[in-house]
């Protein structure tokens, strides 16, 4: 098996351990003040157009998916892991959202060129492998004049602990060393983000904003804990 199998195979895992948990999560931002929150900061960014194409890719439990579609517009939400696709099935019926799931790979995506209005990521890019291959294919399926939305943090430069990751699962020891083996093995994290992202984004002909920190913007709901890393957003429309 190559490398990048293993190393897929070993993520995978990961958050399929992760599933219930992020489920439960999920479910308390679908129903309190982050649902707002996340749908203001994404409704001033999205392409002026009714009934877009959305591509949520990561969608773990489907917060994205489901919200997007709560605002009218045609969603598919891919993952990776089974068992959060099995969460976002089940929380999605739970809130009456039509979204269609499929398992499929972040960097090989399984659409035709120029399917999708806008391309949406959260907490996603700083487990791939190859984060440029996965940019070079979203910019392909994407319209143009459709735009990506990538919301993450700078993992690479922070220890994975319980002072500064929040991970509410019963093995969070083991679960925060496995993160952070996996995230020593990720060529992403040795780059300096958002600016590298930036960067490329911009080589492959995207227009970019950035925000480097979005946290108190979208962290409203004191129902919720939240890691201590900042979250930047990435607001990158091709041209």
């Amino acid at each position: 098996m190559k490398r990048d199998e293993i190393l897929n195979r070993r993520i995978e895992n990961y958050w399929d351990k992760r599933s219930k948990n992020f489920g439960e999560v999920r479910r308390k931002e679908l129903s309190g003040e982050n649902f707002f929150a996340w749908s203001e900061i994404i409704s001033a960014h999205l392409p002026d157009k009714k009934n877009l194409k959305i591509l949520d890719v990561g969608t773990g439990a489907g917060f994205f998916a489901i919200l997007l579609s709560k605002l009218g517009h045609e969603v598919t939400g891919i993952d990776m892991s089974e068992k959060m696709l099995t969460e976002a099935k089940k929380i999605s019926a739970d809130f009456d959202c039509s979204v269609k799931f499929l398992k499929m790979d972040a960097q090989i995506l399984n659409f035709a060129d120029e399917t999708f209005d806008l391309v949406i990521s959260r907490n996603l890019t700083w487990t791939l492998p190859d984060v440029m291959a996965a940019y070079r294919e979203w910019r392909r399926v994407l319209k143009f004049g459709g735009k990506i939305f990538n919301f993450d943090s700078d993992y690479g430069k922070k220890d994975f602990n319980k002072q500064n990751c929040v991970l509410e699962v019963a093995n969070a020891d083991e679960m925060l060393f496995e993160c952070e083996s996996i995230k020593n093995s990720l060529q992403i994290s040795r780059h300096t983000r958002p600016d590298f992202d930036a960067e490329f984004l911009r080589g492959i002909n995207f227009s970019v904003e950035v925000e480097k920190d979005i946290s108190a913007k979208v962290n409203q709901d004191k129902n919720c804990r939240y890691d201590s890393v900042p979250l930047f957003a990435i607001y990158a429309q091709k041209i």
